[in-house]
């Protein structure tokens, strides 16, 4: 980015951005600076992408109107601790309005791409139409500027993610890689497909160590264009780390948004794998398609349980203190750390695990390890499954696909096995339609036909108004189970004006982690800003624009057909109270009416002043 202002919220035009503009099915490349509308602009992800994507009509996901937009933060780069995300944007082939049109979405991860993206010296690209044949894309820097072109890409069909990465590395070095799987490769059955991330780890091991941008079926649109992989080849860019931005980092490391991701030997809870410590007390760990037990069924994948067989090793990011991975690997005879087996988050552990009745380490490794190479979203796809075995087990005379059961490891491999190579699309589409060719919805867990992350509906109302997959959108997944609050004020404040302000990570290029409690309107981003562009921004400015960013979303989703009744959780909730959850109750339809009526009476006057809905 160039900028000739100090101040960008008020002068936003004066701070330009440089894209790249594709044009698969003719091959016409064009690079220009654009100038910046607003602060959001300036912040980019997906706050500069959803003011794209509004400028396009598109009534299904699959066309070749519908753009992917990939972009940069403002400090993906940088020097600043976790800078490394890239947006994926376009309008999403999984999550669509009952009245059958697609909702805007953006997904992201982390991995060295990002930086390499951005070192190159663009911000943006935007891929127009579909190439007839597969291409994968190359960003290269050069003295005169950055370059993109096209490449033949035939070779990479049917590779797993990490085999596309390393043919990719043996033919481009310096470079980091995004790819796609078998699962993109099949967008039209499976459209959870997502963008593997390579990293620095990965690259000099040859572990199969990739971050992932899972949420939305991102991967499967670009499989759609024929695209499968990007390339960014490009110097480093980081020197020595400004005092400013040094604090900033320490802080991150020793403050307290990231204290319990932490590894455990340095007194934090060891990644998001903790959630599973801090959530069973409650029994609120989901088990068996969001069912939670009232018994011990989930410690069978506590951390210590499962270092009695396997090594757990503590991994970060490229340059990231916090090292939050938690990378398993098989235990030899003596036991050091043997062959490498899969990445244990709190996500696709659940939802690849407890919540699908495996408890065993070793299947729930191969599981992930499965999802991974045929890069499909860990989370739709667990969550899927659970319906699958959910109905099998009301239905047992007629069960749906192959009759799997809750805790069938084998039959659960061939179903993920069957779903990655296009086989299943009873799968690969997703739990709300799924659930409506099979006519029982009320226990199929999505809200807005994005299946939900591994936190109960029950301890999370926020959730129905989130514009990007639960946790992406909405942090109040701690304010029942954290912070006590049952009461329908917090949750009012905490919807409409504190916990959406965590989609500002997704605008600006930092990892939640940064400071998760607090997101970026915070003097430590003010901080970062003003030592690596000189940009003088208030916390105010910020905040003012992470909402019109989540506001957009919102109307986004509005303008493509949602109605308010679809901002609503399972009905399972309410039709079959759980009792086992031992946390206040406030899974009621009273309580849901309440707070659906009060957050739309503050969304509805905003979202009008933006002018989008009609």
């Amino acid at each position: 980015m160039k900028s000739q202002t100090v101040n960008p919220a008020a002068e936003p035009q004066k701070v330009t951005y440089r894209r790249a503009t594709v044009d698969l099915k003719t091959n016409q490349i064009s690079i220009a600076d654009i100038p910046c509308r607003n602060l959001e602009d300036v912040l980019g992800g997906f706050g500069r992408s959803f003011q794209d994507l509004a400028q396009r009509d598109i009534t299904t996901a699959y066309c070749d109107e519908n753009p992917l937009i990939i972009n940069t933060g403002l400090l993906t780069g940088s020097s600043a601790m976790t800078a490394l995300r890239t947006y994926f944007s376009g309008y999403s082939p999984i999550k669509g309005s009952k009245a059958g049109k697609p909702a805007a979405m953006w997904s992201t991860g982390s991995g060295k791409f990002g930086a390499k993206f951005k070192w190159t010296g663009l911000d943006e690209i935007v891929l127009e139409n579909r190439s007839l044949e597969p291409v994968y894309l190359l960003m290269r820097e050069t003295e005169s500027g950055p370059t993109v072109e096209l490449k033949p890409a035939a070779a990479l069909l049917g590779l797993s993610t990490h085999a596309k990465i390393m043919a990719l590395q043996r033919e481009h070095s310096n470079a980091h890689f995004a790819v796609i799987g078998p699962a993109g490769e099949h967008w039209q059955e499976n459209y959870i497909g997502s963008v593997a991330l390579s990293t620095e780890n990965q690259l000099k091991s040859g572990d199969d160590k990739p971050r992932f941008a899972g949420r939305g079926g991102m991967g499967s649109l670009m499989g759609y264009k024929n695209l499968l992989a990007l390339v960014a080849q490009s110097n480093d860019k980081i020197g020595a780390v400004p005092e400013a931005v040094k604090k900033v980092n320490i802080n991150v490391i020793k403050g307290g948004g990231s204290t319990r991701l932490q590894p455990i030997s340095r007194g934090g809870g060891g990644g998001t794998w903790s959630g599973y410590d801090a959530m069973q007390p409650f029994h609120a760990v989901p088990v068996n398609n969001f069912r939670p037990q009232g018994n011990d069924l989930p410690e069978r994948l506590f951390r210590e349980n499962v270092e009695q067989n396997y090594v757990a090793k503590s991994e970060g990011c490229y340059r990231c203190g916090i090292t939050c991975h938690n990378n398993i690997y098989e235990k030899k005879a003596d036991g050091s750390a043997g062959k490498f087996l899969a990445k244990f988050d709190y996500e696709p552990l659940n939802l690849l695990g407890t919540n699908i009745g495996i408890h065993d380490a070793g299947q729930v490794a191969a599981l992930i390890h499965l999802s991974d190479n045929f890069g499909m979203d860990s989370i739709s796809l667990g969550a899927t499954i659970s319906y699958v075995l959910s109905y099998n087990e009301r239905h047992p005379q007629a069960p749906l696909l192959n009759g799997a059961t809750f805790g069938d490891f084998a039959k659960i491999k061939l179903l993920v096995e069957m779903c990655g190579q296009g086989e299943c699309p009873e799968i690969g589409m997703g739990v709300m339609r799924l659930s409506e060719s099979t006519g029982e919805t009320s226990y199929a867990y999505h809200v807005k036909g994005l299946e939900l992350p591994a936190y109960l509906p029950e301890t999370n109302p926020g959730y129905a108004w989130s514009i990007a997959g639960g946790h992406m959108g909405m942090a109040t997944y701690g304010l029942l189970t954290r912070e006590g609050k049952a009461d329908v004020d917090s949750w009012v404040k905490a919807i409409t004006e504190e916990k959406l302000q965590i989609v500002g990570f997704d605008m600006i290029g930092l990892c939640k982690f940064f400071d998760i409690a607090k997101g970026i309107c915070t003097d430590m981003v003010v901080d970062c800003l003003k030592s690596e562009f000189g940009f003088e921004v208030k916390t105010a400015e910020l905040r003012a624009s992470v909402k019109r960013a989540f506001l957009y979303g919102l109307a986004l989703e509005l303008r493509q057909g949602y109605t308010k009744e679809e901002y609503s959780l399972p009905k399972e909730i309410y039709e079959r109270p759980n009792n086992n959850i031992k946390l206040p109750v406030i899974a009621t339809p009273e309580f849901f009416s309440e707070l659906s009526t009060r957050v739309w009476a503050i969304f509805e006057p905003e979202i009008e002043e933006l002018g989008l809905v009609k």
